[in-house]
């Protein structure tokens, strides 16, 4: 059984920054690449940035240079950096992990995603 766990998410100030943890148990970790992808009230899932195995890394052009995917392998665990956040980063984000060791997959190829953690940003 695999579980993807997200935490830190919350609410932040425009400019401010929010580390976001997934916490994956079981194999699909070590086998392929993991993502975030956020998501607005009535609107598609976007992919925000992912990370193979290797730690290639991918980003969405509007989070480009302000946040960071990153991965454990050791701890099982992807993380993501935000800085400068904007009020346009309000969303909720979910981690997803894919079998395909690709950081940009469409939202299909991935097996399994977390529950999802609300990001609001006030300006």
């Amino acid at each position: 059984q695999v579980q993807l766990v997200e935490s830190g998410g919350g609410l932040v100030q425009a400019g401010g920054s929010l580390r976001l943890a997934c916490a994956a148990s079981g194999s699909i970790f070590s086998r392929g690449a993991m993502a975030w992808f956020r998501q607005l009230p009535g609107k598609q899932r976007d992919l925000v940035a992912g990370i193979t195995r290797g730690g290639t890394t991918k980003y969405a052009d509007a989070v480009k240079g302000r946040f960071t995917i990153s991965r454990d392998n050791a701890e099982n665990t992807v993380y993501l950096q935000m800085n400068n956040l904007k009020s346009e980063d309000t969303a909720v984000y979910y981690c997803a992990a894919t079998r395909w060791d690709n950081p940009w997959s469409t939202e299909s190829l991935y097996d399994y995603w977390g529950q999802g953690t609300q990001v609001t940003v006030s300006s």
